[in-house]
């Protein structure tokens, strides 16, 4: 079964409480719950308990993208004490401090590709750098920061072709020239669509297109929708399910 769904953060940003419940009324079966700033991290993480998460067949956290070292010992410590639960853990490489801190959270840990405004996790040489220290670590191919920084996607091959058996999620939309997460266009769809065949079934597919101005469920679909163009694999909308979104 393809696993595939939104982070929060792209449905309602900080407040993922509303967008578990926009996206309830989805046919998704994947998600990441987002806290992108620190001061969101730990109220997200002491919620997961309370969180109705059953209907997720895959469900992963994504960590600050800046923090202190302080605040990482923070984050590092919650993550361990995160009790009857095995999520993975998206972090991105350029914000580790300490690596011998995350080192000890194994494969929970999923190392994103970063765009072209960081000076490491860029490239399939630098990742190789990043998983030298986490040896046990998972990937996160971020498609969009992919093209961003190589609109050939030849880089996103090479990153394919070295960390294939550890990639577990692939975070799709679309990155502008502010480096803003957006939605699919058809040039974007066409050049992830070079990569379907490489790309494990297995692996979640999150969207982190924007939508947090207009997350309808039908909107939500529409996204999905522009996607399977690219990751044939994604599973069409049964007619019971369409009949839902459009009420």
């Amino acid at each position: 079964m393809a696993h595939y769904g939104f982070s929060t953060g792209a449905i309602a940003l900080a407040d993922f409480h509303q967008a578990l419940a926009i996206l309830s009324s989805t046919a998704t079966n994947a998600i990441e719950l987002s806290a992108l700033r620190f001061p969101e991290f730990i109220p997200l993480i002491e919620s997961i308990p309370l969180l109705d998460l059953a209907r997720y067949n895959y469900v992963s956290i994504h960590a600050p993208s800046i923090f202190t070292e302080n605040e990482e010992l923070q984050i590092v410590n919650a993550l361990q004490h995160l009790n009857n639960h095995s999520f993975h853990v998206v972090v991105h490489p350029d914000s580790i401090h300490n690596f011998e801190l995350w080192r000890e959270l194994g494969s929970t840990v999923c190392i994103e590709n970063m765009d072209s405004r960081k000076k490491t996790g860029r490239t399939a040489q630098e990742l190789s750098g990043i998983f030298n220290q986490l040896p046990e670590a998972m990937f996160c191919l971020d498609v969009a920061h992919a093209r961003q920084f190589d609109s050939s996607m030849v880089e996103a091959y090479f990153m394919l072709s070295r960390f294939a058996e550890r990639l577990v999620q692939v975070h799709i939309s679309e990155v502008n020239t502010a480096s803003r997460h957006i939605p699919l266009s058809e040039a974007s769809v066409s050049a992830y669509s070079r990569l379907s065949s490489f790309i494990p079934q297995q692996a979640a597919l999150i969207f982190e297109s924007r939508l947090d101005d207009n997350a309808s469920p039908c909107r939500l679909e529409a996204e999905i929708e522009k996607a399977r163009n690219a990751f044939h694999w994604l599973p069409l909308r049964r007619r019971r399910e369409a009949m839902q979104l459009a009420h």
